[in-house]
C-alpha cells in the first residue's frame, strides 16, 4: 500500500476508462474509493472488483449527473457509505462526449454537456466541501481540446474550459483549509470504449506522429497523473492544469 493508507476517495464516472483506471491506482495506494457511476452498474461492479484485486477496498454509488436533484442522489449514497468519515479526495472525472459542430450541435445536446460537464462538477464540489478535511485534494479532469482548434468539439471544448477556469479560481478560494484544486487534460487516449474510435485506418498513427512520445495514451497514463496529485508529494501544487497527453501538438518529429 502506499500514501493514501486510511483514506477516502470519490471519483465520479468511474466504471469504465480513465475514471475506471483512476478508481483503481487509488484504492491500490490504500485509499477507500467510492466508484460513482450513471447507468454502467456491471461497470461500476469490475471497477470494485479491480480495486479489490489491487487489494483496496470501497463501494459504488449510482446517479445520473446533468439532471434534477442530481448532486442530492449522490452525495445520499456517498454520505451513507462513508458512515461519518470525512472525504479527502474529489475526482470529477464524469463527462459527457462531444456533441458535434456548431451548425449540427442542438440547444439540448448542448445544454446536457454544460449540465454534465460543469454544472455537476461545480455543485458536486460545493456539496463537498462539508465532508472535505483541510488539506484534501480535488481533481477535475480536463482535454487537450481545450488547446486545440478542433471544430467537431467545439462546445465540448467550452465546458472543458470552463473546468480548468473553476480549478484555478477554487484553488485560491479553498487555499486557506490546506485543499488543493487541479485539473488533469488528457489527450488522445486510447480506453475499451473508444477503441473503436482508433480503429479508423491509419488515425492512431497520424496522432501517435503528433505526439512527442510518439504513441497514444492509455488511461493508466492519465490515472497516475491523478495519483500524484492526490499524493504528499504535490502538497505544493494547486490551481494547475496538467497536461498528460504525451506532448500532443508540441511540434513536428524532425
Amino acid at each position: 500500500m502506499g500514501d493514501l493508507m486510511g483514506r477516502t476517495a470519490l471519483v465520479t464516472g468511474a466504471s469504465r476508462g480513465i475514471g475506471q483506471a483512476i478508481a483503481a491506482r487509488l484504492a491500490a495506494e490504500g485509499a477507500t474509493v467510492i466508484v460513482h457511476f450513471g447507468t454502467d452498474e456491471s461497470g461500476a461492479a469490475a471497477t470494485v472488483a479491480a480495486m479489490e484485486r489491487a487489494g483496496g477496498t470501497g463501494f459504488a454509488v449510482r446517479a445520473e449527473l446533468g439532471v434534477d436533484g442530481d448532486v442530492e442522489t449522490l452525495f445520499a449514497g456517498v454520505e451513507a457509505g462513508l458512515t461519518g468519515r470525512p472525504l479527502d479526495i474529489l475526482v470529477n472525472n464524469a463527462a459527457a462526449a462531444p456533441a458535434g459542430p456548431l451548425g449540427e450541435t442542438t440547444r439540448a445536446q448542448f445544454d446536457h454537456l454544460f449540465a454534465v460537464n460543469v454544472r455537476a462538477p461545480y455543485f458536486i464540489i460545493e456539496r463537498a466541501l462539508p465532508l472535505l478535511r483541510d488539506g484534501a485534494r480535488i481533481i477535475s479532469i480536463s482535454s487537450m481540446a481545450t488547446r486545440m482548434a478542433n471544430s467537431s468539439q467545439t462546445s465540448f471544448a467550452m465546458t472543458k474550459g470552463a473546468i480548468e477556469t473553476m480549478s484555478k479560481t477554487l484553488a485560491a478560494q479553498l487555499g486557506p483549509r490546506g485543499i488543493t484544486v487541479n485539473a488533469v487534460a488528457p489527450g488522445a487516449t486510447r480506453t475499451a470504449t473508444n477503441g473503436a474510435v482508433f480503429d479508423v485506418p491509419g488515425l492512431a498513427e497520424q496522432i501517435s506522429n503528433m505526439t512527442a512520445l510518439n504513441r497514444l495514451g492509455g488511461p493508466d497514463d492519465v490515472a497516475d497523473v491523478v495519483a500524484f496529485l492526490t499524493s504528499d508529494a504535490a502538497r505544493w501544487v494547486t490551481g494547475q492544469t496538467i497536461d498528460a497527453s504525451g506532448g500532443l501538438f508540441l511540434g513536428p518529429h524532425l
